[in-house]
């Protein structure tokens, strides 16, 4: 049975019985699994590099690492474009993802010839004598990182959407393993985590940077192969152009167009004109009635001149989602200060697990494997459980697991705000055990609010515009860190009386009022919550949540 609007690598029509579902999806698992092995020590462990390796100052270091995060969110953006204007999503994967695979061969390198970086010494006894890499290695430096920046983005922009073309929502079976897809891809990225914080940073902290980094550019390039060996098995959307154009067009037309009144029957004259494939069928949208304009014809062709009624509900859709995008990147703050100060919190706790010492560093791994737990719980026995309840392909709507997440976050800083206010006035050191609740819910978060928060993009936006909206999604994760900063500052600034610094400035957790702060993140959780509710009550699906025909439960985990 073929497919519409999907085609093979060789751009030949689809065929289902061949094409897509869980064997295809197979392919991109493990290479989610393989580069977050590398990504997750890596970001976690870089300002360590740049400081004791290339003898970075504190500040340049961080600034380094933040700026990395932050291309390579950038850099997702433009491989989110090209895949779906130009070039289809796992062109996109395989074309762009060595450039991966080259940043950290080159960080390698770098690490291994003595040439390439500024001699050994100790930054914290040596400071004077501390040279700091400088000229063509710090040149080198930076297009390493930022050939990496570019591959990951890409990487990471293309493998969820990559992985929903392969199923069918429209169709009740593969509707269902669409969701689970999503669930296992969140899965990969903490199992991935999991292993490379145990691994990868072990590697480079005791047996050294060179083997470390070329462990993971030997990882990058087995995850490629594979990924490269399953294009057979793939469907490909087929690009239809620019959707910034496309919306462009429809803002444009219906401004010129807004001294003319609706005829109450708009004619859609030009979708007889629209191509084969093109973004699938709409229900006409009752909102945003203005946008409708664009479809009145002056008597001008082109399509600067009038839009088909396909593209101005293309438009409403994206422009639909902009609440529930804003609002969502407001109720992260929390999730972030959380994770954050958690591990910190960790490290002034008793972390020895009867003879084993657990570095603060690896205290990720607690939320990981929290996540790890209920993500496979949640889509074996709780989606199925709940879709016999409610009806609902996901158990759940998306909006409501985000919904979930977002509270989950509210009550995890309430309990933190306790916790550490017990941890200071303990005599005896407290327990790492203490923190188990807030890892418990920051687990619960990420399995509700982040997994909710991939699909929802990916399943609403159009569908020549996936890739664009699972770059937005990481963006929005991007700018919830810079707020999460900027409340940490807004909150240093409010509590500094003269000489004395604010809540968080103090020299140690114990000289901070860490707990005050974590009451102010739960207040701000609870009002970003309910301003979540509202937007998530008014908005309206594009396509039916629940289930069109009887079907029975699949087991659809790979």
């Amino acid at each position: 049975m073929a497919l519409g609007g999907f085609v093979d690598w060789r751009g030949n029509t689809i065929n289902r019985e061949v094409h897509g579902g869980v064997r295809a999806a197979w392919f991109l698992y493990v290479l989610t699994v393989v580069t977050n092995v590398v990504i997750v020590p890596n970001l976690l462990n870089m300002v360590t590099y740049l400081q004791g390796t290339m003898h970075m100052g504190v500040s340049g270091s961080a600034t380094t690492a933040t700026n990395f995060f932050g291309a390579t969110s950038g850099f997702a953006l433009i491989g989110a474009f090209l895949s779906d204007s130009y070039i289809t999503r796992s062109r996109t994967v395989l074309i762009f993802g060595p450039f991966m695979f080259l940043g950290y061969g080159l960080l390698a390198l770098q690490a291994y010839l003595p040439s390439l970086h500024p001699p050994p010494c100790n930054i914290e006894a040596e400071l004077n004598n501390c040279k700091k890499v400088h000229g063509w290695n710090a040149a080198l430096l930076y297009t390493g990182l930022y050939m990496s920046a570019f591959g990951d983005g890409s990487i990471r922009v293309c493998l969820p959407s990559l992985g929903a073309d392969q199923f069918d929502h429209e169709d009740p079976t593969e509707s269902h393993q669409q969701s689970s897809f999503f669930n296992w891809y969140t899965f990969g990225i903490s199992f991935g985590g999991f292993v490379g914080l145990i691994l990868i940073a072990w590697l480079e902290n005791f047996k050294g940077w060179d083997i470390g980094l070329g462990v993971c550019c030997i990882l990058i390039l087995l995850g490629l192969v594979i990924v490269a060996s399953g294009l057979p098995f793939y469907r490909n959307q087929v690009p239809e152009g620019s959707p910034l154009t496309r919306i462009l067009q429809v803002l444009v037309v219906a401004f010129r167009n807004r001294k003319h009144e609706l005829p109450q029957k708009l004619e859609e004259t030009q979708e007889s004109n629209s191509r084969t494939g093109s973004v699938g069928a709409f229900s006409q949208t009752n909102s945003l009635k203005f946008l409708d304009k664009a479809c009145i014809s002056r008597g001008k062709s082109g399509a600067w001149s009038v839009c088909t009624a396909t593209k101005v509900e293309e438009t409403k859709i994206v422009l639909l989602m902009l609440p529930v995008f804003i609002t969502s990147m407001i109720g992260y703050i929390s999730n972030i200060i959380l994770l954050t100060f958690t591990v910190q919190q960790g490290g002034m706790t008793n972390t020895r697990l009867g003879m084993i010492h657990v570095a603060p560093a690896t205290l990720f791994i607690i939320p990981i494997t929290f996540q790890m737990a209920m993500l496979a719980v949640y889509d074996q026995f709780l989606v199925p459980f709940l879709r016999r309840r409610t009806g609902y392909v996901r158990g759940i709507t998306h909006l409501q697991r985000i919904g979930i997440g977002f509270g989950s976050m509210s009550l995890a800083s309430a309990i933190a705000a306790i916790v550490e206010r017990k941890r200071k006035q303990a005599v005896v050191q407290m327990s790492l055990f203490w923190l188990a609740p807030q890892f418990f819910l920051l687990g619960v978060s990420d399995v509700t609010s982040f997994t909710g928060l991939l699909e929802f993009f990916n399943s609403e936006a159009p569908r020549g515009m996936k890739s664009i909206a699972t770059a937005l999604f990481w963006c929005e994760l991007g700018l919830a860190s810079l707020m999460a900063t900027f409340l940490v500052e807004i909150v240093n600034k409010a509590t500094r009386h003269g000489n004395q610094g604010g809540w968080l400035e103090g020299s140690s957790l114990n000289s901070s009022h860490l707990d005050l702060f974590y009451w102010v993140v739960a207040v701000v959780g609870l009002l970003s919550f309910f301003n979540y509710l509202y937007w998530a009550k008014k908005y309206v699906y594009q396509h039916n949540p629940r289930i069109t025909e009887p079907m029975v439960d699949h087991q659809d985990s790979p």
